[in-house]
């Protein structure tokens, strides 16, 4: 297929060049033609930026390897930066930068989009500039553009998902395996799937940012991933699992942004979920995600896939970089609309079912004990069952709808009862 007219062509910048920008670089060359037959948009990498130039990169014909990204951002020779090198600084700098000279961004950069979101669309808007970013949650699964444009009229009363791949693999391994938390993270990390560093995976930092730009989109709040309550699954053991699985429930990292009816206020929260078995997150496993969103007018709708990868991150870059292109030629732009300051439930004001599971003494008086604290806290319990005997004794109780503020003075409590001797993890249940 001969090449369209230069009118029709637009030329890229990459800003990186790892994982997930070689991959993107290989698509965009792969797919030329094709792209080229449904959009009228030729696109060609000019250039790509990398700290060292001496190592080998595979670049296609015409592309210059540059290690100054101020040059790439700069060059007449860029129309449109593709920003996959991470981090907060200078990638920040370079996309103000770009989107000021009126040149289309698309990133993959969660950190930075829920850190600085709110500026970064505001400058985007105020430069009547393309600045996109499918990329930067759930990797290759589709869901920032049905928020922007599918959805944008629906009332959307609340998000939850599985948007970590990290975490939801180690759960799995657990679940199916019996696997200790460290066994399954090893071997995570053997797979490729954890970091050696996994702390901001299974500390939850990571699914924070996510459900921050998440949030933000769905809601038109600007929610930062400070913003959010973080809680990480190191502390979950593979009984946890095992008895939650016999109360009719699968344990998973869940990030939740939703609307309080009573107090119009965002709860945006992240932290390890009992999730029904007949609901469909329940099924999903190993290192994929998945989002349901819950709106007034459409329902349940579940947007499920590979979160994490190369290849599907560098599709989702690829798929914005041509809605960009085509933008860019019509001298249009997708506007990101006007956040508002997002009004916060805290997490001690929310209500939610538990499971709570105590290691107690082996001796009478102790269901007395735990009892009157449920009590005088005003928490109902729904259901008790006793895992082991003796002194492995262990009490799991799962709450009627209780405020977390009243359950969290009962773990106060439990601390401080001769009769405890250790106060395990507190899950969350999430309605179905």
């Amino acid at each position: 297929m001969s090449p369209q007219p230069s009118a029709h062509v637009v030329r890229l910048g990459v800003l990186g060049h790892g994982v997930v920008g070689s991959a993107f670089v290989s698509l965009v060359t792969q797919q030329a033609d094709d792209i080229l037959a449904r959009s009228g948009v030729r696109l060609e990498v000019t250039k790509v930026c990398v700290r060292d130039t001496n190592k080998k990169h595979v670049l296609p014909k015409g592309a210059t390897l540059v290690s100054d990204p101020q040059e790439l951002v700069k060059s007449s020779d860029v129309d449109l930066v593709v920003e996959l090198m991470g981090g907060i600084d200078p990638a920040s700098e370079l996309i103000f930068a770009a989107l000021k000279n009126h040149k289309p961004v698309v990133t993959a950069n969660k950190a930075l989009l829920a850190r600085h979101g709110a500026e970064l669309f505001s400058a985007a808007d105020l430069s009547g500039t393309d600045l996109l970013f499918e990329a930067a949650v759930c990797g290759g699964i589709p869901l920032i553009r049905p928020l922007r444009e599918s959805l944008r009229g629906e009332p959307i009363t609340r998000i939850m998902g599985i948007v970590n791949g990290t975490t939801n693999f180690i759960l799995t391994k657990m679940s199916e395996l019996g696997a200790d938390y460290q066994d399954a993270l090893a071997q995570a990390q053997q797979l490729g799937f954890a970091e050696a560093d996994p702390t901001a995976d299974v500390q939850g930092h990571d699914a924070a940012a996510k459900i921050a730009i998440i949030a933000s989109i769905a809601f038109g709040s600007t929610v930062r991933a400070a913003d959010v309550y973080s809680e990480g699954i190191t502390k979950i053991t593979a009984a946890d699992i095992t008895i939650a699985r016999k109360f009719g429930y699968a344990v998973k990292l869940l990030g939740v942004a939703e609307l309080d009816t009573a107090s119009s206020k965002l709860s945006v929260r992240v932290h390890p979920a009992l999730v029904p078995l007949n609901n469909p997150l329940a099924a999903v496993r190993e290192s994929f995600n998945a989002v349901v969103v819950d709106g007034r007018a459409s329902g349940s709708l579940m947007f499920y896939g590979r979160g994490a990868g190369g290849e599907p991150t560098a599709s989702a870059v690829l798929g914005d970089v041509i809605d960009a292109a085509i933008n860019l030629r019509k001298g249009t732009h997708a506007p990101l609309g006007t956040f508002t300051d997002a009004k916060l439930l805290p997490i001690s004001e929310i209500h939610c079912e538990y499971m709570i599971g105590l290691e107690v003494a082996d001796k009478p008086g102790v269901l007395h004990a735990v009892t009157g604290v449920f009590a005088r806290n005003s928490v109902s319990i729904r259901a008790a069952e006793q895992d082991g005997i003796g002194s492995d004794a262990r009490l799991v109780f799962l709450t009627h709808d209780a405020k977390e503020a009243s359950v969290q003075s009962c773990l106060a409590e439990f601390k401080s009862l001769d009769v405890v001797k250790h106060v395990g993890a507190l899950l969350r249940v999430v309605a179905g």
